[in-house]
């Protein structure tokens, strides 16, 4: 029964485990299931072709094994390539955008920061997204190139991670923003850190629970929701090593799980031309 069928979700690494939590917290019947794209992390630094054809290629994979929806749980895959996969694809395709609505919203100082990588901030999806909520507000936007790598390496709170984000929200703090859009779902893993380092005046916003909503109502409306008694299962791969990324997962979602790996014909997918990339 489609009711009983699984949940997809993906990113680029581990990032979307930010977003996985909150899915979870707001429907603990259903079953997960969630690819990490390691091998190719960060997205945010590659071609706009080779996002697409990611995308695609696990979107695929994951309608292969049984998913009723699709969330794109990474910034930059969703502003590149989240158009070509609801075009493509008739399953529900939820998508991530980054909190600036609230953010402008809430900001007492009138100084809005977000933090994001090079390929969100330059995409179109995003650049129409300030253009509809940065009025009530200065929207300061900061890509962050290094972060995702040090994430995905595991250091939440090291000297190097300490340093670089020191450096992308000095600036920032310098120029008044006292409420913070992490415009990556990797950044949520670090909230402690930026907490600490933005001090206690700062709001942090992330949008990994407003996903998680639209989840809800997206599967509701269409009659999708789980009926079962019991709580559901997760189940993860990985296109990286999978022991090193079981640690790491494992981590990270608080608890011993296993971490298959993704099958290597995804590695030989073609890429949608650059037309269907835009679209």
């Amino acid at each position: 029964m489609p009711h009983r069928a699984p949940i997809g979700v993906f990113d680029s690494g581990v990032g979307g485990l930010s977003v996985l939590r909150e899915i979870r917290r707001e429907l603990p019947r259903e079953d997960l299931l969630y690819v990490a794209d390691s091998r190719h992390a960060p997205y945010g630094d590659k071609p706009q072709e080779t996002i697409a054809a990611r995308s695609v290629a696990i979107t695929e994979f994951l309608l292969e094994q049984g998913a009723k929806a699709v969330v794109v749980a990474c910034n930059t895959a969703t502003a590149v390539a989240v158009s070509l996969l609801r075009s493509r694809f008739s399953v529900p395709i939820i998508a991530m955008e980054p909190a600036i609505k609230p953010a402008v919203g809430r900001t007492r100082s009138g100084v809005v920061g977000v933090l994001a990588t090079a390929q969100t901030a330059a995409s179109h999806r995003f650049v129409q997204l300030l253009g509809r909520f940065n009025a009530g507000a200065e929207v300061l936007v900061r890509p962050c190139p290094g972060l995702v790598e040090r994430i995905e390496a595991g250091d939440l709170d090291g000297v190097a991670t300490r340093a670089l984000l020191a450096d992308y929200l000095n600036p920032l703090l310098a120029q008044g923003v006292d409420t913070l859009v992490l415009g990556c779902t990797h950044y949520p893993l670090l909230t402690p850190l930026i907490k600490e380092l933005a001090g206690p005046e700062v709001t942090v916003m992330a949008s990994g629970a407003a996903v998680a909503r639209q989840v809800q109502r997206r599967l509701a409306e269409a009659g999708l929701l789980a009926r079962r008694e019991h709580d559901g299962i997760e189940r993860f791969w990985t296109s990286a090593a999978p022991d090193a990324a079981e640690a790491l997962i494992g981590r990270l979602w608080g608890g011993p799980i296993a971490v298959q790996q993704l099958p290597e014909r995804l590695e030989t997918g073609r890429a949608p031309t650059q037309a269907q990339a835009r679209a």
